[in-house]
This record gives C-alpha cells, sequence and structure tokens, in this order.
C-alpha cells in the first residue's frame, strides 16, 4: 500500500496557529490515511468510507488542496492500478466534493494530462484505462468551468436548464455539442471496460474485475442526467432550426443512445451493480425529435443509490428454551396437584370429573408445546438445510469454474510449449511466437483470476466452518432442552403415579367401608332372620334398605370405570410422549449424519486446496527458474564481450562506470530482501523476479562499461578492473545457478556479489580524474564572484556611456549630435535591461541553488553540478565582456574612429551571451518558478533593446556616410564600357574576400569551440580556472560554456588514427 509518510510543507504552511494546530493535525492525518488507504496498489475496487472521508475533508477546508498537496506525491508513473484508482477517487471528490474542487483541479490540469499521455505510451491494459478516464476528467473540469451553472454531480432542474440554455440559438446549438463531447468521454470509458472484461458473473464478483467495474457507477450517473439534457436540448434546437441542418446531431444523437442503452442493459446484468445502484431502462428506440409532442412521452431516467444496510446483529435464539427459573417449576406442580386432587388426607370432597379435566388439559398442553417445538426445530432445520445447499452450489460453480480454468491453463501451456518447440526450426514461424505469448500472458491472466477463485473458496470454507460451528451450537442448545422436557415429563409421570396411588388407597378406602357395609348386612341378614316377622311387616323399610345397597354397588362399579378410564389415558399420553422422544432422537442421528457429511466435504476441500498450494508454489519456482535462466543468459553475455575483440573499440568514462556500480550495488541489497521474502513465503516470488531482473542488468551493464573504461585506462588499473569484472561475473552466474536449483535456493547468498561490484566502484573513482576536484572546490566562490564582476562591469559601462554623451553634447552638433545621442540612448538602455537581467539571474541562481543543495552546502552543491556552474561562469563571462566591448565600440563611434558595423557585431554578441546566459540558469530552474519568467522577460527586453541598438546605428549611419549621386549622362559608349569592366572586376575582388572572411570566420569559430572544449574538459586539458570578468578592459572573449561531447565524423577520424572509439557520454 501507497502510505504517505511526511506532510507536505505547503499543507503545513497553511495551518493558521497554535490554537488550531492539534486539529488540523489531526485533519491532516486523518486525510493523509484515508488517501493512502484508497489510493493504493491493490487490485481491488476503492472502499466507500475512505472516499466518504476524503469528500467530507473538501467539505471541511472547502477546497482540495489538502487533497491535491498528498496526491501529487502519489508514485502515480509507477503503477497503473495505482493511477486507475486515483482517477476514480478524483472523479468521487469533483461529483460529490465541495465546488472550489473544480477551481483547485484547474491548477493540476497538466499532471493529469501527464499521467494520461505516460500511460497511453506503454502497452498495459490499465494503462489505457488511465488514458481514457484521464481524458474524461480533464473534459468533465473544462465543461464545468465553462458551464458553472451545472455543478460537478450534473443534477440541475429543467428551470436552470433552460436559464443555461438561454435563447441564443447559437448558445444552444454549442451548448449541445459540448454535452455530445461529454457523453462520448463517458461511453468510451465504459466500453473499454467491458472490452477488457468478461461479463460472466463471477468476473463481476471478483476483486480485480469490481475495481475496473467501480468507477461505472459515477459515469452512469452522470449518462442519465446528459441524456436527459441532450433531449431537452434537442427538441429545443428542433423548434427553432429546420430538421435538415440537425440531421448530423440526429445522426450523433441515436449512436449514443443505442451505446448508452447497451451500456446501461449490460451493467444491470452484472451482481456487482445490483447491490450497489439501480440502473435505469431506457426505451427500445430513440424520441422522435421531428415530432413536437414526444417530448411529453420522454420519461427522465433516475438513478437510485440504495442505502448502505446496517451492520449485522446478533441473530436471536429460535427456540426458547425457558421462561422462569427451573427450581420454581416442582413447587407450581405442586400447587396445580393439591389444587385438583386436594390435600392428600382426604379431608376434602373428591371431584373426580374435575380431576379429568385437568389432566386432559395437562397434557393438551403438554402436546402444543411439543408441537410447538417440533415445528420450531423442523423449521430452523429446513433453513440450515437450505444454507447448507445454497453453499454447496456455490462451491460447485466455484469448483466448476477453477476446473475449467486448470483445463485451460494446461492447453494453453501445451500449445506454448508446441510454438516454442516449432520456434528453433525457422525465424519464419515469428508471428506464431507472438501469438503463443499472447496466449501465455492471457493464461497467467487467467492463473491469477483463479488464485483469486482460490482464495473466495478458502473464504467460504471458513465461512462453512463457522456456521457448523453455529449449528453444532445450536443442536447443543436443542439438546439441553429436550432434556429440561424430559425431565419435565419424568415429574408429571411422578405426579401422575402419585395421583394414581392415591386414587388405590382411597377405593381400598371405599372398599373397607363396603366391607363393613357388608358385615353390618350380614349381621342386619341374622337379626331379619331372627325377626322375619317383623321384616314382613315392615317390608317398606327392607325395601329401602336393598335399594341403598344396589346404589352402593352401582356407586363402586361407576368408581372402577372411571379409574380404568383414567389408567387408559394416562397409558395413551406416555405413549405419545414415547413417540415424540423417538422423533427427536431420529432427528438427533439425522443432523449427525449431515454434520459428518459436511466435515467429509470439508476435508475434501481442503485436500483440493493444499492441491492448489502446491501448484502455485511449482509456478513460483517456475517463473523463478525462467527469470534466473534469461539473467544468466544476459550476464553471459555481458562477460562474453570481456574477451570480444570487438568490444576493444569501445570506451567509457570512469564518472559513468561509478554511476552504473553504484546503481548494482543498490541492487543487491533489493535482491537480499526479495530472496529472504521467497525463502519466508514461497507462493509469492514476485520481489524476488522484480530484484533479479533489475540486478541482472544492472551488473551486465556495469561489467560491460567497466571494460569499456579498461580500454582507455593505465595498465595496471586495467588489468585490475578487469579482474573484479570477471570475479563479479563469475560470481552473478554461481548465484543464478543456485536460483535454478530448488534445492540449492535456499543456500543462495546474492550478498557475495557485494564484494566485487564495491572493488570496481572503488577502481572507478580511483580512474576519476584528480583535477575536478580541486577546480570543483573553486566553484562556488567564482560562481558569486563572476556575476559580481559582471554587474560592476554592466555598472562601469553604464557610467562610461554617460560620460561620453556629456562629451559628444560638447563636441559636436547638429545631425552628428542628434545620431551620437540616439546611439548613445539606445546602448543605456541596453545596458539598464542588461544590468536587470543580471540581477534577476543572480536571484534565480539563489533560488535554484536553495531548491536544489537540500541538506549540503553551498560550496557542495556547486561541486556536485559542476558543468553547471561551469557553463553559468562562461555564459556570465561573456555577458559583461560583450557589455566591455560595447562601450569601447560606442566610444570609437563617437570619436569617429571605429565603424558602425563595430556596434552591429557587439549587440548581436550581446543577445547570444544573454541567451546563453538564460539557457544555462533555465536548465536547473523549476518551470513555475517566478524568477525564470521574470528572466525570460528582463531576455526578451535584452533582445529588444539590442534590435534597437542596431536600428540606430544603421539610421545614424545611412545620415552620417555621404552617398554620391551616380550620374552617367557625360559618359561615353567606350568610358561607360570601362567603367562597367572594372566595376564587375571590383564585385569579384569583393565576393572573393567575402568568402575568405567567412572561411576566416568558421575556423575563428571553430577554434574558439574546440578551446571551450578543452578547457571544459578536465581530462584532456587540464582544469581551466576562469579569471576576472573583462571590466578592466581586456577584449579577449572568454571561451564558452561546456558543450555535449559530438561524436565526429569517419573523414575527420580518417584524418588521426582511423580508429572510432565508442564514446559514452555521460551528461
Amino acid at each position: 500500500m501507497n502510505s504517505i509518510k511526511n506532510v507536505p510543507a505547503r499543507v503545513l504552511s497553511r495551518r493558521p496557529g497554535h490554537s488550531l494546530e492539534a486539529e488540523r493535525e489531526q485533519f491532516d492525518k486523518t486525510q493523509a490515511i484515508s488517501i493512502s488507504k484508497a489510493i493504493n496498489s491493490q487490485e481491488a475496487p476503492v472502499k466507500e468510507k475512505h472516499a466518504r472521508r476524503i469528500i467530507l475533508g473538501t467539505h471541511h477546508e472547502k477546497g482540495a488542496f489538502t487533497f491535491w498537496s498528498y496526491a501529487i506525491g502519489l508514485p502515480l508513473p509507477s503503477s497503473s492500478v495505482l493511477s486507475w484508482k486515483f482517477c476514480h477517487v478524483l472523479h468521487k471528490v469533483l461529483r460529490d466534493g465541495h465546488p472550489n474542487v473544480l477551481h483547485d483541479c484547474q491548477r493540476y490540469r497538466s499532471n493529469v494530462r501527464e499521467i494520461g499521455e505516460l500511460w497511453g505510451h506503454l502497452h498495459d491494459r490499465y494503462g489505457q484505462l488511465v488514458t481514457v478516464y484521464t481524458r474524461l476528467l480533464l473534459t468533465k473540469v473544462s465543461f464545468h468551468l465553462k458551464h458553472p451553472q451545472f455543478p460537478a454531480s450534473l443534477e440541475v432542474t429543467d428551470e436552470v436548464l433552460e436559464k443555461a440554455a438561454g435563447t441564443d440559438i447559437n448558445d444552444i446549438f454549442q451548448l449541445t455539442v459540448e454535452m455530445f463531447d461529454y457523453m462520448d468521454c463517458e461511453l468510451k470509458l465504459s466500453e473499454s471496460v467491458f472490452r477488457q472484461l468478461n461479463t460472466a458473473i463471477a468476473v463481476s464478483q471478483m476483486s480485480s474485475g469490481q475495481c475496473r467495474l467501480a468507477p461505472l457507477i459515477q459515469v452512469i450517473q452522470d449518462c442519465s442526467h446528459l441524456y436527459h439534457y441532450t433531449v431537452k436540448l434537442m427538441f429545443k434546437l428542433h423548434s427553432c432550426l429546420p430538421a435538415d441542418t440537425l440531421q448530423g446531431h440526429r445522426d450523433r444523437f441515436h449512436e449514443q443512445f443505442h451505446s448508452l442503452r447497451n451500456f446501461f442493459r449490460r451493467a444491470s446484468d452484472m451482481l456487482y451493480f445490483k447491490r450497489l445502484i439501480q440502473i435505469p431502462r431506457l426505451p427500445e428506440g430513440p424520441p422522435n425529435f421531428l415530432r413536437a409532442s414526444a417530448l411529453a412521452e420522454h420519461i427522465k431516467p433516475v438513478v437510485v443509490i440504495p442505502e448502505e444496510a446496517p451492520e449485522d446483529e446478533e441473530p436471536e435464539n429460535l427456540i426458547e428454551i425457558s421462561t422462569g427459573p427451573p427450581a420454581a417449576e416442582p413447587a407450581v406442580v405442586a400447587d396445580l396437584f393439591d389444587q385438583t386432587f386436594g390435600p392428600p388426607n382426604g379431608s376434602l370432597k373428591d371431584d373426580r370429573d374435575l380431576q379429568i379435566a385437568a389432566l386432559k388439559r395437562e397434557v393438551e398442553m403438554l402436546r402444543a408445546e411439543l408441537e410447538k417445538i417440533r415445528t420450531e426445530a423442523q423449521r430452523y432445520i429446513t433453513q440450515l438445510k437450505g444454507q447448507v445447499n445454497t453453499l454447496e452450489a456455490e462451491l460447485e460453480e466455484q469448483r466448476k469454474q477453477k476446473q475449467k480454468a486448470l483445463v485451460d491453463n494446461e492447453q494453453l501451456r501445451h500449445e506454448l510449449a508446441q510454438l516454442r518447440a516449432a520456434q528453433l526450426e525457422g525465424e519464419r514461424n515469428q508471428g506464431l511466437r507472438e501469438e503463443a505469448e499472447k496466449k501465455a500472458s492471457a493464461t497467467e491472466t487467467r492463473y491469477t483470476k483463479l488464485k483469486e477463485q482460490h482464495s473466495r473458496l478458502i473464504a467460504t470454507h471458513a465461512e462453512l466452518l463457522r456456521k457448523n460451528a453455529d449449528t453444532a451450537k445450536q443442536l447443543t442448545e436443542k439438546q439441553q432442552h429436550q432434556e429440561e422436557v424430559a425431565r419435565v415429563k419424568e415429574q408429571l409421570a411422578f405426579q401422575m403415579q402419585q395421583a394414581k396411588r392415591e386414587s388405590e388407597v382411597k377405593l381400598e378406602e371405599q372398599s373397607d367401608q363396603l366391607e363393613k357395609l357388608r358385615r353390618e348386612l350380614e349381621a342386619k341378614a341374622g337379626e331379619l332372620a331372627c325377626v322375619r316377622e317383623e321384616l314382613s311387616r315392615t317390608e317398606q323399610s327392607g325395601s329401602a334398605l336393598s335399594s341403598r345397597l344396589d346404589a352402593l354397588s352401582a356407586e363402586k362399579e361407576a368408581l372402577r370405570s372411571t379409574v380404568q378410564q383414567r389408567e387408559a389415558e394416562l397409558q395413551a399420553a406416555q405413549g405419545r410422549v414415547q413417540e415424540k422422544e423417538a422423533a427427536l432422537s431420529q432427528e438427533q442421528q439425522r443432523h449427525a449424519q449431515e454434520r459428518d457429511e459436511l466435515q467429509g466435504r470439508l476435508a475434501h476441500k481442503e485436500s483440493q486446496e493444499q492441491g492448489l498450494q502446491q501448484r502455485l508454489l511449482d509456478e513460483q519456482f517456475a517463473v523463478l527458474r525462467r527469470t534466473a535462466a534469461e539473467a544468466e543468459r544476459i550476464l553471459q553475455d555481458a562477460v562474453g564481450k570481456l574477451d570480444d575483440p570487438l568490444h576493444l573499440r569501445c570506451t567509457s568514462s570512469p564518472d559513468y562506470l561509478v554511476s552504473r556500480a553504484q546503481a548494482a550495488l543498490d541492487t543487491v541489497g533489493a535482491l537480499e530482501t526479495g530472496h529472504a521474502q521467497y525463502l519466508t513465503s514461497r507462493s509469492d516470488a514476485s520481489a524476488l523476479v522484480a530484484a533479479l531482473t533489475q540486478f541482472s542488468h544492472l551488473v551486465a551493464d556495469t561489467i560491460i562499461n567497466g571494460s569499456a573504461t579498461a580500454h582507455l585506462a593505465p595498465t595496471d588499473p586495467a588489468d585490475r578492473l578487469m579482474d573484479a569484472c570477471r570475479e563479479c561475473g563469475a560470481r552473478a552466474l554461481a548465484l543464478m545457478g543456485q536460483l535454478q536449483e530448488q534445492q540449492a535456493v535456499q543456500q543462495a547468498q546474492p550478498g557475495l556479489v557485494r564484494s566485487p561490484l564495491q572493488g570496481i566502484l572503488q577502481l572507478a573513482q580511483e580512474l576519476k580524474p584528480k583535477s575536478l576536484d580541486v577546480r570543483q572546490e573553486e566553484l562556488g566562490a567564482m560562481v558569486d564572484k563572476e556575476m559580481a564582476a559582471t554587474s560592476s562591469a554592466i555598472e562601469e559601462a553604464v557610467r562610461r556611456i554617460e560620460d561620453m554623451m556629456n562629451q559628444a553634447r560638447h563636441a559636436s552638433s547638429g545631425v552628428k549630435l542628434e545620431v551620437n545621442e540616439r546611439i548613445l540612448n539606445s546602448c543605456t538602455d541596453l545596458m539598464k535591461a542588461i544590468r536587470l537581467l543580471v540581477t534577476t539571474s543572480t536571484s534565480l541562481q539563489k533560488e535554484i541553488v536553495e531548491s536544489g543543495r537540500g541538506a549540503a552546502t553551498q560550496q557542495e552543491f556547486y561541486a556536485k553540478n559542476s558543468r553547471w556552474t561551469e557553463g553559468l561562469i562562461s555564459a556570465s563571462k561573456a555577458v559583461g565582456w560583450g557589455a566591455t566591448q560595447l562601450v569601447e565600440s560606442a566610444d570609437r563611434v563617437v570619436l569617429h574612429t571605429g565603424k558602425y558595423e563595430e556596434l552591429i557585431v557587439c549587440s548581436h554578441e550581446i543577445a547570444a551571451s544573454t541567451a546563453q546566459l538564460v539557457a544555462a540558469s533555465k536548465v536547473k530552474a523549476n518551470k513555475d518558478s517566478r524568477h525564470l519568467s521574470r528572466l525570460q522577460e528582463c531576455s526578451r527586453t535584452v533582445n529588444a533593446m539590442a534590435a534597437s541598438v542596431v536600428a540606430s546605428t544603421k539610421s545614424g549611419q545611412e545620415q552620417i556616410e555621404d552617398r554620391d549621386t551616380m550620374d552617367f549622362s557625360g559618359m561615353s559608349l567606350i568610358k561607360l564600357k570601362k567603367q562597367e569592366m572594372e566595376t564587375q572586376v571590383r564585385v569579384l575582388e569583393l565576393e572573393k574576400t567575402l568568402e575568405e572572411e567567412r572561411v576566416r570566420l568558421g575556423e575563428l569559430r571553430k577554434q574558439h569551440y574546440e578551446l571551450a572544449v578543452a578547457v571544459g574538459t578536465p581530462g584532456e586539458g587540464g582544469p581551466g580556472q576562469p579569471g576576472a570578468a573583462p571590466h578592466s578592459g581586456a577584449s579577449r572573449k572568454p571561451p564558452l560554456a561546456q558543450k555535449p561531447s559530438v561524436v565526429p565524423r569517419q573523414d575527420q577520424l580518417d584524418k588521426k588514427d582511423g580508429v572510432c572509439p565508442a564514446q559514452l557520454v555521460n551528461s
């Protein structure tokens, strides 16, 4: 992830004071974290919470200053995914951020354009999307700045649209064209994204696909508004202009309509968009603009963004186990029994019907509770089965896709192997090789997708384990509830048995009473036998006793039948309870079987996962082995150049060898880090492969340049340098061989290459010219000295011109005085312009030193940039020398001892010298520097003043010089012919003299250039020690600044040694 380590200075400078420092620091920290998390190189969509925090930050500070302060520090050119996510976040900020964001983004248009142009030249899939996206963002910013009535979100009412369009038909026409261009950019981005993606459902659910699809949500929102506005504007145009005039508009609208409808249809079919945005449906055909009433049939498409789902809450228990403490249940049951059957001593009167009814109610309550428990348990089991089936279906679909991808991968790899074998047959199969490489890249892409699918499978596996644990937990709770029900049933059975025993006790008591009655009856019968006569007389009394006996017998039978019925009902209730227990035990066994089956499937998935992991390790090592083999070929080629006779003609400089060796040393650390990471996690060899590629190229480059440097070095250092290069190559090749063997990767030591590279670096530093250091130590003081000398020379020139002006006024008059004043005034203006240019150049030089030296001193900065410093010194000398020569030439012209042409040449020389000074200053300056703009303006002023001096000189020359009138009327024919021939001879002589002077000028310039190169090159001539500025009247022109080395022509080489060294110029 790309993190922003330091807060930019421009952001820190905006903090108002100590009272708000903590709040501002917290705000900057929050914005930095959000930007680094939202814009990173991971191929995943931007999280909404990070983008929301960035947008809230723009409203907090009423602009996007903080966002851009961090954004311009991101390494966008290094990662296309990073640039793509930056464009996505910028689109969100433009749409939903503060209105001032548009003006802030306008200042960074060049940065956005450069990113798009950079990725447009590279063959990268995300890079192509970044190019299209940057064009859309630039178009969006331009449109909304030109039409401020439309906010960046494009949400305006129809009244605002009418007001923005106005009443001028030309403005409406132009606004429609701009909206068409806006819509084209949006549709081109959507087409580019869909062109790179497969429209399958699985692709839209992968992180790589979602990373590409995420920005299309903003595109859908923009397109819906643009479509509505273009329809309105088209109807308005058709109401004012003839239909033939708008035929092109209609064709363009129809094309956009079909593209937009296809885009909405494809997006609405993807699962990724269904949960994030509600996409409207466009009509089957475009509106008929030729019929004005069709406007009433137009329906504005509305895009709806659903509310975000709340955080998931913990699910409630589906089965309520208990509503009260279990310890209180026996007391409640005992109270119910006492109320039903009365106290056990039988003091209350029995009511058997009430007892039977109470028992029936209890049984019905138990039956209802059991039925409720069974229903809830069955419903929960059904839900769990449905979830398990859904997960199994998803796993099966993913497995099929994985198997298909693996089969395609194997087929493509087989085809690639065949194509590579066919490549050895001849160069005529080059086209087939390119096609195979494309298929290989597609295979790698599919493998990456397969890897992502594998990650999703692992996540699904974890989800299944978690759900399995939840199911086991709920089954445990159900078992506990069943045990509670069994305990309640046992308590009820005990109470029923107790009631049965009490009933039997009561029956025994009634039997005893019956036996007592029977004994009494027998006693009565004896008494009756004794007193039959009395019985006959009291027949009615005997009948009453008989009826009483019959009643007691009937009551006994009724009680016996009631007890039997109650026993039968109790047995029936116990049977139903046993059936429920059996059903529950069956459900438990069924759940156990399902759990075992799920565990078996999970074990199978784990074995498949282990197989895929092993295959991933093999693939990563294969990539590493191929990379090491290619690096070994590169190094072998570089080592072979050490003994190649053709390479003897190539040369290099120690400075360039130092830079190459230092770069190679820097890659050794990255190679060690990548090797350690690979040994830690062999499933990811990307860091080692990247470091290995850069290491091989830089080490090979170091070996080749070391050999080329040895060709120009003395014998002893050259031999040591060649030996160091051979040792470096041998150790690097040994390391490549170890990385190609799986058993030897653990023993590989990349740090062994560091010592020969350090030896090469030390030898290269020893070969650098020593005199250069002595010269560079003096450069810092010489710059200030030369700039001060130049300013003094210009001041002296201005003073001398003023003195010459006073002398000319006393010594001359008339036309000569007018000409001299005009020339001296123009020279004075030129000197003032040069003085201002030198002052501005000095300010720019200080700014360059302050911004570029960092923690180094000013002298160290000048020594580090010695060539630039020498050029600056030379340019300053040239300006001072030119000013002195101009003053001396003007003095001679005023005194009539010089030529006007000298002033013209000096003016041209001053213009060239100032241009050299501006160029030397512009090399290190920032293009947005205020001092650089002033320096360029001063340079243009100097050129204008120089042109004024030339014009004044020429006009004065024409006024002063007497031109003879050419009157040939008195000459004869012979004399005219003679004069003509003499004139022709004179013309030929002048032409010859002109040609000779031009040759002489060319030789002078050539010698001057060679002298400047010799002075500026320490290795050839010696340290050129610049002298003081020519303010003391010296007329010799100083040497020019160092110019780039140029390879001489072949004819010049033939004149020397006949050998053409390959110069490696290190500028």
